[in-house]
């Protein structure tokens, strides 16, 4: 066997790295636009037979108010914030409606905050229906518009940028309480001008003005599709309502609005009252029990408000919850 001294080897590196071919690389220096804008949101899943598509309308940002959470400080919730690396002294609050195709029907749940708050918010919001049609969802191909409640952020989808119905061969299904409480116009005169209830009141008057005849009301704990059934979550409104979605064994519950706003902050803190609850008690009543439900079964949770896609799982954490994010599965 051949033995090569220390000083061959470095003069046959020499050599070899003389031989070699001389490579400048030279930096690229074409400028690639940005893009400035998301891809379309939206994300689907099986769940049994059902298949589900959570479909993103935008968000909401907004700085915070001191009096964003009645039962607590501006300071507790700043340092809420913090803690869960959210951005201080300012609120956000992703819009995510679920669509549900159980094979024979097709079911919207919550619309978003319409298509004419796309403009008025310059994208940010109102994305609901862009995103659908993304998602290769015809809006005439719907069955049915489930509402959990009767806020802005929930309706505003039902109508097109012109004021027509963005889901024209849709009924369109109203938690009983809630439709009673917004009709009735006595409840406007006990309600502070400019109020975020006032504002939701006459909201609701524009959107079900040429609606009206196509809404029919349901009542808790019926099932108001096929696997869809309603589970009462008073409080946040006198009829807000979550449903829980069933398919074989494959159950995910709609939360809506159990947590508002920054809705991570409501999970971990369930005994704080946004103001935007209209009985915080019975909103926190509702929250844990709903909670305990959740983290006792272990159901799917998917929350309006939650970081998109919303999906996950409700976890106890002491005397409060903490949520899970479910795994983000790139095929179905």
């Amino acid at each position: 066997m051949a033995q090569f001294s220390r000083r061959q080897m470095i003069a046959g590196s020499l050599s070899a790295a003389a031989l070699a071919p001389v490579c400048h690389l030279t930096p690229a220096r074409a400028a690639a636009p940005q893009i400035g804008k998301q891809a379309p949101g939206f994300y689907r899943y099986r769940h049994g037979d059902f298949e589900v598509t959570a479909v993103t309308d935008g968000a909401i940002r907004q700085p915070l108010a001191d009096s964003y959470v009645v039962n607590a400080s501006r300071d507790q919730v700043n340092a809420a914030l913090g803690a869960m690396h959210l951005e201080r002294d300012r609120i956000f609050a992703p819009l995510t409606p679920v669509v549900i195709n159980t094979g024979t029907r097709l079911v919207v749940i919550d619309t978003g905050l319409g298509p004419a708050a796309f403009e008025q918010s310059k994208g940010a919001g109102g994305q609901f229906h862009t995103n659908l049609r993304a998602a290769g969802i015809d809006a005439a191909a719907v069955d049915a518009v489930v509402l959990s409640h009767l806020h802005r952020d929930h309706v505003g989808g039902l109508l097109t940028k012109d004021g027509h119905p963005a889901f024209p061969n849709a009924e369109i299904f109203v938690p009983a309480a809630d439709w009673r409480f917004w009709s009735d116009d006595g409840n406007l005169t006990r309600m502070t001008a400019g109020s975020i209830p006032e504002i939701n009141f006459r909201n609701n008057k524009q959107v079900f003005a040429s609606l009206k005849n196509r809404v029919t009301l349901y009542d808790a704990d019926k099932e108001v599709q096929p696997g869809i059934l309603s589970v009462p979550a008073y409080g946040h409104t006198p009829g807000h309502t979550a449903h829980l979605v069933t398919s074989g064994n494959a159950k995910v519950l709609l939360q809506a609005d159990l947590t508002a706003f920054s809705a991570t902050l409501f999970v971990a803190n369930p005994g704080w009252h946004v103001f935007f609850d209209m009985d915080g008690a019975a909103a926190e009543s509702s929250r844990r029990r709903i909670y305990d439900m959740a983290a006792s079964e272990k159901l799917l949770v998917q929350g309006y408000h939650l970081p998109f896609p919303s999906l996950g799982q409700i976890e106890r954490q002491g005397s409060a919850y903490r949520f899970v994010p479910a795994t983000w599965n790139s095929s179905l």
